[in-house]
């Protein structure tokens, strides 16, 4: 960017010097000019070219100097150093020769902005399918048989018709999976088809338009043509009148409201206008927003076709400075501005400028409306207000003139906070299409890495002079790191618009490449069933070889029956023969493999997942979404999670921070009933429910006198009732000056702080009364800004220099100098502000730990003391609490630091490091003002659904990319951690002492991490003693997940309660999942609500994704979609533990009843030479397994309960066995199998023996042949099989009882309708003749009897003398010991309080009338806790980290201040209920206690002066 001077007759004021970690943000340039609303810059196409205005960027006279030109050289030689493989991209500049082939393509290729999470095509989707489908060994094995089959050699009746069941499962199954892929497809279409302003009619060099391969051709005219149809299909239906999306429309995710695809950019329509728009380029510079219409099929076009925004309502802050005085018709506010110039003048640094002046362009190039899909490497795009970025972006320019931008990027890290990226210094003249044209440069990239906090690159240009074109011009660079890149995924906020250049597309942006290709998932069980099917496959093999055996030594020992009985055999000699046979045997005997187990499979699960859907205690009503299962087929999988894995932001918070409480002056303020105030009451014998309901009556009073008493200070027309969450009467009466003028000054001043001390954007909402609301890096922030707001210290914006602030009624404008930003390792922000009477004040606010280290020693003794004391019990109580103070600096002062500040920012080598450093040396000799307290509210049930899910002996995960401390308050507030709980906190910067610190902590639980202890741990299942929890960062996951100590991290892990991974990137959430599911062997499920998370979900077994109000990513991905983390706790211990269940059964039933079919025949080929004749009619055989056993055994799978939803919540205990996988093992499966080959063997010799002893002659002389011996053997198995299943059952209600009746009956049915015609041939007249026999009903009788009788005693033993948990829990539901349950609609933890959320004691609520909870079922929320032997807590009582000033102890001086003893009821409250539990927390001096802390000194108070010279020489 080209510098110009400041004149000196200018009355603008110096910026804010606003300290960036890792790109400086420019400042603005003059307020003279009033920022035209945007609405100016639109206008309408007339066909006429676009009118000529000059391309002038931002003022850049106050950049630091450019200390060298070596130093820019250096940069730029540090940019070129990517590694070998990295990536060029030429903008308007001719490719190189060594770039393009020899017709003139570019070589480097690169893949398409078009991404897929489906994972067919409609050409891949038949042989893809069938190839997923027949990794079923069954499937395999029944195509083998239907083959065999085809040839009449064997002997088969109907081939055709027994290809039917295999050509059913396949096209159920491949229906079902067309399903779930089309709907994955149409979030696929709705992505890829969204609308983003790309440059067009321009030539990009870097693809080939037209190098389109012939499959991808072929691709696209199958895509149009099934599009085709589909449309003509709906066109005959347009006839009908449309109804409205109803229940199960809104739960296939069909919309996402980010992309949502619309008339009009949303950021030209919002009633809410950011004062970040106001400052946008002036007159000279507006934007002509004018994108050609889009080509979305069905968008309407506005007025001319373009975009026509229609009235906008006036941007809250366009000031004018020419009177200082702004319009009240433009609803802006008169202000008083200080004109007074900064002494210093920070020299001119050049940055240059992409813009060839000198080029001469057709400019023809526009900003079309264009897909998501179309967009390129090397184009230019814009992005508008509250658009989704579509790819990797580097940052050109901005409608901020400093060139700043905000994102939110929640779908990648999961925070909602925003973030500031920074436009390149050398592309912010860009601003509109002929610039793009005229823009000559190339961007040397690095390859695409799946690191979302690091980029490197570099841009190159060649700067010439436009008053000497035909000079060769200045090679020219600048780095470009991530902070000028706007990521996939991210979500631009508060910036009217972004021009950017895409560097990375589709798969191979950060966001997909860390999301990973989506899983075809198959359920454990099913996984394991191919193992059954191969011990069946071995059964049939020996059965099989016994029958080609013995046939073909019978044909070849001769002189038998069937040298009388058989015209020759087909093989013509024995060993022929014996071949023959046993391949008919394999078609005889092929229903030992059950086919119809894997149709009943589907059946069953896919109305489960209608059972999961249709669940209405599911349902999420605020966005109308119920649980929505993505995956139909691992339902079962949800029953034997042992690990779940968690995200933190969205998924166990809202992220919504309130401000609770305070101390001002030694003078606590503020009521509030938390979750961890109510369990410490709990485990003193206190009524929580009595003290709950009074608190909440109290509050509620209190906030009713707090808004009469504030309102007759000032009548504030920013507070809106039903926003406040300060309670606290006392402070308004204080500020009123009822403690004195010392007390109230002090209110104020404090609030003042609150006020200026912060980096928030504001946001107005015109209304009577107007809106203000707040946008911040971090919602803590916001909350602190709120509060101030609600007690009339309203932030109303900034100007080009300073803030804008409502006091108590009065406009006043603080000029601020400079703001030192907060980061995870100075762990504190400050700004430098100049008041209106001259002073210059630096305010600090930060932990505590940090803050109390850097107070002015020997002073405020007292102040130290009283507000520790009111920190400590604000912690106690679960609150997130920060210190504020200030110190009044001096003009020499800062004018000496302000230089070496600006030396530091204007670093291009170690800036961050430099800026530190200077910051540090104004950050001293702080004076003590008070502290805050925030509660960070989490969903809904939360911490009760941790709790049930710890019950059941599953272990929770937490891994965010939060900071630390963030974590483990949530940790404490969710019950995860607790105060009996070692803190093991993970955080090595160096390889080397990764390893001792995992053996010194594996030591002390007297492991070693060998391969037998590993193996050890896979076999229990046990929930560890919750004695320990482990805290680790993301650099030192980086570092245990090698492969040389992931084991002993993951053994160390096994031993503790909870597991926080804190700082973490997606691709390390999934391997933090992978190593969980591989190493211990055990059942994982993955919960998420943003993109960051999707690379987990899919590593999970299960993954289940939290459908946000924003972000449909993890959704998109998962296998279970739900509205509230709650919902868990049903899908996983009722659907889930039902599922498990009753699909354990059942497959043990289908095994069952096939042996006992299967071995049936078998029987009796041992009497007929093992020929391969049928013992039955061969309808028995078609029909066995679909009507005459079918029906009892897939409703046992859909329908059976050993207990209702509500025992399953009140007893989460039941749960264990699915953790233990006992529903369905090895032993359950060779039982039943042996159990059905005993009852083959009574149903077949039960009829055997009826007849055997006399002949197989009737009394009217006629034979009993095969088919008709096979009714008496195929009855009774029948009735067997069917009561034997029954038996399994555990719900006997009348639906099943009329199932098994129903097929009991059919049998016989069947036998008397089917052998009444002749068609029946032999068998003709088998019912009466058979039916009639008295023999048959006995024989039938006493095989049920014999059959069933070692089932039936064997049950009895085990639930009398052996009965498992479920046995217990069933007969004391008979007892009535969970009747009380049936009083709900819905299971209710008997523990739950009605004070669970404090933000809803801000209400008058009426209390639950529950049972209380036991002393030890509610832990304490402490904010950190003692340190052992083996432990190390840097966590310190109010969430800071530890320092190491704790030594200094100094003389202190008592500040005296008046004595205020007027009752605080929470305070009290607080106090009374902590001096009890006093003493179990200052068992250590590591714990930052208020004793502690009235004793931190700073050791950063001395030698002032020598430590600014050493730094000073350190800069330069």
């Amino acid at each position: 960017m080209a510098g110009q001077s400041r004149q000196e007759g200018s009355n603008v004021s110096n910026p804010i010097k606003r300290m960036r970690w890792a790109t400086q943000r420019a400042p603005g340039q003059s307020g003279k000019r009033k920022r035209h609303s945007i609405i100016s810059r639109l206008h309408k196409r007339t066909g006429s070219s676009e009118k000529k205005r000059e391309s002038g960027g931002a003022d850049s006279s106050d950049h630091p100097p450019l200390e060298s030109v070596q130093e820019e050289n250096e940069g730029s030689e540090a940019g070129t150093e990517l590694g070998a493989a990295h990536r060029q991209i030429y903008f308007n500049i001719p490719l190189p020769d060594d770039a393009r082939d020899e017709d003139g393509h570019p070589l480097a290729t690169f893949g398409r902005n078009k991404i897929r999470t489906a994972k067919y095509t409609p050409l891949s989707f038949v042989p893809k399918n069938l190839w997923f489908q027949f990794h079923t060994i069954a499937n395999i094995y029944f195509l083998f048989v239907i083959i065999l089959a085809i040839f009449p050699i064997f002997g088969a009746s109907n081939p055709a018709l027994g290809s039917v069941p295999l050509i059913f499962i396949l096209l159920v199954t491949a229906v079902k999976d067309a399903i779930e892929d089309w709907r994955r497809t149409v979030l696929d279409n709705e992505l890829n088809n969204s609308p983003v302003h790309r440059l067009v009619y321009w030539t990009n060099v870097n693809v080939a338009e037209d190098n389109i391969s012939t499959w991808r051709r072929v691709k696209k005219a199958t895509s149009r043509g099934i599009m085709w149809v589909i449309r003509r299909w709906k066109a005959r239906k347009s006839h009908k009148p449309e109804k409205g999306k109803g229940y199960t429309e809104r739960a296939l995710d069909e919309s996402r409201q980010s992309i949502d695809t619309r008339g009009t950019r949303n950021s030209i329509y919002t009633t809410r206008t950011s004062f970040h728009s106001t400052r946008s380029q002036a007159d000279g510079e507006a934007i002509q927003m004018t994108p050609v219409p889009s080509p979305v099929p069905g968008n309407e076009r506005l007025g001319d076709g373009f975009l026509d925004p229609g009235p906008r309502p006036t941007t809250a802050f366009s000031y004018e400075q020419g009177n200082g005085v702004l319009g009240e018709a433009n609803g802006t506010l008169p202000v008083t501005a200080d004109k007074k110039k900064d002494s210093y003048q920070a020299p001119v640094r050049v940055y240059g400028s992409l813009i060839d002046h000198t080029k001469q362009t057709p400019e023809t190039a526009r900003f079309k409306k264009d897909f998501w899909k179309s967009v390129q490497v090397g184009d230019f795009i814009r992005i508008y207000n509250d658009d989704q970025i579509p790819a990797d972006v580097v940052v050109l320019s901005t409608s901020d003139p400093d060139g700043a931008c905000y994102v939110e990027t929640k779908n990648l890290d999961g925070e909602t906070n925003l973030k500031v990226r920074q436009a390149l210094h050398s592309g912010r003249k860009i601003k509109h299409a002929r610039d793009c044209e005229k823009s000559d440069f190339m961007i040397e990239s690095e390859s695409p890495h799946a690191n979302l906090y690091a980029y490197s690159g570099v841009v190159k240009w060649r700067q010439r002079d436009g008053k000497k074109p035909e000079a060769p011009g200045i090679e020219m660079a600048e780095p470009i790191s991530i902070n000028n890149m706007l990521l996939r995924g991210c979500s631009l906020r508060n910036t009217e618009w972004v021009l950017g250049v895409v560097i990375f597309t589709g798969e191979e942006t950060k966001i997909m490449i860390n999301n990973g290709i989506t899983p075809s998932k198959r359920s454990r069980i099913v996984r394991e069933l191919n193992w059954n099917v191969i011990c069946n496959f071995i059964i049939l093999s020996i059965m099989c070889l016994v029958s080609g055996i013995v046939n073909g030594v019978i044909w070849a020992h001769g002189s038998n029956s069937l040298d009388y009985f058989e015209f020759g055999s087909i093989g013509g000699k024995p060993s022929v023969d014996g071949i023959i046979t046993f391949w008919t045997a394999v078609i005889l005997f092929q229903n030992l493999v059950p086919i119809s187990l894997y149709i009943s499979l589907e059946i069953i699960k896919t109305a489960q997942a209608f059972f999961i859907y249709s669940d209405t205690f599911m349902y999420y009503e605020k966005l109308d979404y119920p649980c929505t299962p993505k995956s139909w087929n691992i339902s079962d999988d949800l029953g034997q999670i042992e690990y779940i894995f968690s995200d933190k932001t969205g998924t166990l918070t809202q992220n919504v921070m309130e401000f609770k409480k305070c101390s001002i002056n030694g003078v606590p303020y503020g009521e509030a009933y938390t979750e961890a105030q109510a369990g410490m009451q709990r485990r003193q014998g206190i009524n929580v429910e009595e003290e709950g309901a009074r608190a909440n009556a109290q509050i509620a009073r209190d906030r009713v006198k707090m808004l009469e008493e504030i309102r007759k200070i000032d009548p504030n027309p920013y507070l809106h009732d039903d926003e406040l969450t300060f309670v606290a009467p006392d402070f308004v009466t204080d500020l009123a000056g009822a403690s004195g003028p010392a007390q109230s000054a002090a209110n104020e001043h404090f609030m003042l702080a609150l006020a200026l001390c912060h980096t928030v954007i504001t946001e107005r909402t015109p209304g009577d009364p107007p809106k203000i609301e707040f946008k911040a890096q971090s919602p803590d922030e916001a909350a602190l800004v709120a509060t101030a707001r609600d007690c009339g210290f309203t932030v109303l914006g900034r100007s080009d220099d300073g803030i804008i602030l409502n006091v108590m009624g009065v406009e006043r404008e603080y000029k601020i100098l400079n703001t030192l930003e907060f980061n995870s390792t100075r762990k504190r922000m400050s700004a430098i502000i100049r008041m209106p009477d001259g002073r210059l004040i630096l305010f600090c606010k930060g932990a505590d730990s940090i803050i109390y280290s850097r107070l002015r020693a020997g002073e405020q003794s007292e102040l130290r003391k009283s507000t520790a004391e009111h920190l400590e019990m604000f912690a106690r109580e679960g609150l997130r609490t920060l210190c504020i103070a200030q110190r009044e600096l001096g003009e020499e002062e800062y004018e000496t630091w302000n230089k070496e500040h600006d030396i530091a920012a204007a670093a291009v080598q170690d800036r961050e490091d430099k800026l530190e450093k200077v910051s540090d040396m104004i950050e001293r000799e702080l004076t003590l003002l008070g502290g805050t307290a925030i509660e960070d509210r989490l969903q809904d049930g939360v911490p009760d659904t941790i709790s049930l899910l710890g019950d059941a002996g599953i272990k929770l995960w937490v891994l965010t990319g939060d900071k630390v401390e963030t974590a483990i308050n949530i940790g404490f507030s969710c019950n995860l951690l607790n105060n009996d709980m070692d803190l093991i906190v993970l955080k090595i910067d160096e390889e080397g002492l990764a390893e001792a610190e995992l053996d010194k902590h594996l030591a002390a639980f007297g492991k070693t991490g060998s391969d037998q202890e590993l193996k050890a741990a896979m076999k229990n299942h046990e929930a560890p003693d919750p004695t320990h929890a482990i805290v680790i960062d993301g650099d030192t996951l980086s570092l245990v997940l090698d492969e040389q100590l992931r084991q002993r991290f993951l053994l160390l892990c096994k031993e503790c309660k909870s597991v926080l991974c804190c700082r973490v990137s997606p691709s390390q959430k999934a391997a933090v999942v992978q190593m969980v599911k591989a190493g211990l062997d055990v059942m994982t499920l993955s919960i998420g609500d943003g993109a960051n998370d999707v690379a987990m979900i899919q590593e999970a077994d299960v993954g289940v994704g939290i459908a946000g109000e924003e972000g449909r990513q993890a959704v998109m991905s998962s296998d279970y979609a739900i509205g509230q983390f709650r919902f868990l706790q049903r899908l996983i211990l009722v659907h889930g533990r039902w599922s498990y269940r009753r699909l354990g059964e059942t497959i043990a039933n289908f095994f069952y009843k096939t042996i006992v079919w299967t071995f049936a025949i078998f029987w009796y080929q041992l009497y007929n030479n093992f020929d391969g004749s049928y013992l039955f009619d061969y309808t028995y055989i078609l029909l066995y397994n679909v009507a005459f056993t079918s029906l009892p055994v897939i409703f046992m799978g859909i329908l059976d309960q050993d207990v209702s939803d509500k025992v399953s919540l009140a007893v989460p205990q039941l749960y264990r066995r699915g953790i233990e996988r006992k529903e369905w093992t090895q032993v359950k499966f060779w039982t039943y199998m042996v159990d059905g080959l005993y009852q083959s063997l009574m149903c077949f010799y039960m009829a055997y023996l009826l007849f055997a002893p006399a002949g197989f002659v009737t009394e009217s002389g006629q034979d009993i042949d095969r088919q008709r011996m096979g009714v008496y053997v195929a009855c009774p198995a029948i009735v067997v099989v069917n009561t034997y299943v029954l038996l399994n059952t555990y719900k006997w209600d009348w639906l099943i009882l009329l199932l098994v009746t129903f097929s009991i009956l059919l049998i016989w049915f069947w036998t008397g309708v089917y052998s009444a015609f002749k068609s029946s041939l032999t068998f003709y007249h088998a019912a009466p003749q058979i039916l009639g026999q008295l023999t048959f009903w006995a024989v039938t009788l006493l095989t049920v009897i014999v059959c069933l009788l070692p089932r039936f005693t064997a049950k009895a033993f085990q639930k009398i003398y052996m009965p498992r948990d479920i046995d217990i829990v069933r007969e004391q539901i008979r007892q009535g010991k969970f009747s009380h349950l049936d009083q709900y609609e819905a299971y209710v933890l008997p523990n739950k309080i009605s004070s669970a959320t404090s933000s809803d004691l801000s209400h008058p609520v009426q209390s639950d009338s529950n049972a209380n909870m036991a002393d030890d079922e509610r832990p304490i929320y402490p904010p950190s806790v003692a340190q052992t032997s083996t432990t190390r807590n840097p966590r310190s009582q109010t969430g800071s980290d530890e320092t190491n000033y704790t030594s200094h102890r100094h003389s202190l001086e008592r500040l005296s201040r008046i004595s205020l003893d007027r009752p605080r009821p929470s305070f009290d409250r607080a106090r009374a209920s902590m001096d009890r539990v006093r003493p179990s927390y200052e068992a250590s001096n590591d714990f930052t206690s208020a004793a502690l802390l009235t004793r931190l000194e700073s050791s950063h108070s001395y030698r002032h002066s020598r430590r600014t010279e050493d730094i000073s020489s350190e800069l330069r």
